[in-house]
């Protein structure tokens, strides 16, 4: 394993409370829906950890109790694995804070995923291109036919974000909700308060002159935030599962 992946850890947040699906899945969190014979949260860790990025932290809300119990299991021992439950809703980003401030040691970076989406872009050339730019930050720009539920990346001539555009219709950049960002910018924001990186973090970098680095990549990507791409997992983990390393 390289430097790269053992100096960044990886934090997957899983704290939300689902309410579009919830009533498909009146147990369970919505990362923890079944796809393809697994939760969807364990094709993400796994994802992740097929790139050699093995401490991974699960930022855990509602119901964190099934997750923790999930992620006990032996067969990941070959992981640095630990949940970080919030005792409140935090949002994206005060659930990564909390997760992150809770570490007893400081990363050279952090890779923040989504527990309910899930883009087969390639984290390590992502985490290269991040350290070999000296970013402060940065995300994955995923190239869609149409953006109108998403929004789009506004960029500047050097691939740095500029701004989150409204959402329209066409084809765009959208924030496929994977960053890598330094730990020393987490001293600019509040502790155990509801933060999202998209109208509060981001926003913030860029005001105070951070450089956050747009990645683009086309890849295949599904969120399962509605009831129709919940819908649609099965089909897509099946369809991509050479790219699931680790699994057996």
């Amino acid at each position: 394993m390289r430097d790269t992946e053992n100096s960044i850890t990886t934090v997957i947040l899983a704290g939300g409370l689902g309410t579009r699906i919830q009533h498909l899945l009146p147990d369970v969190p919505k990362p923890m829906a079944m796809v393809a014979g697994r939760p969807f949260l364990e094709h993400i860790v796994r994802y992740v950890g097929g790139f050699g990025f093995r401490r991974i932290i699960l930022s855990t809300g509602h119901r964190s109790n099934v997750i923790e119990r999930h992620f006990a299991d032996s067969k990941f021992d070959d992981l640095d694995l630990r949940c970080a439950p919030e005792r409140a809703p935090l949002g994206t980003a005060g659930g990564f804070l909390h997760a992150a401030r809770n570490e007893s040691s400081m990363p050279a970076a952090y890779l923040i995923l989504n527990g309910d989406s899930l883009v087969l872009a390639d984290l390590r050339q992502f985490a290269d291109s991040f350290e070999q730019g000296h970013w402060d930050a940065a995300m994955i720009g995923l190239s869609v036919a149409d953006a109108a539920r998403f929004g789009t990346l506004e960029k500047r001539d050097d691939g740095s974000l500029a701004r989150f555009a409204e959402k329209r219709p066409g084809s765009g950049s959208i924030n496929a909700g994977v960053y890598l960002l330094r730990p020393r910018l987490l001293k600019q924001f509040p502790t155990d308060v509801r933060l999202s990186f998209e109208t509060d973090v981001f926003p913030t970098l860029i005001s105070r002159g951070c450089r956050i680095l747009v990645h683009p990549v086309e890849a295949p990507f599904i969120d399962i935030g509605i009831p129709e791409t919940l819908a649609g997992a099965e089909v897509f983990i099946r369809e991509n599962q050479s790219r699931f390393v680790r699994q057996p």
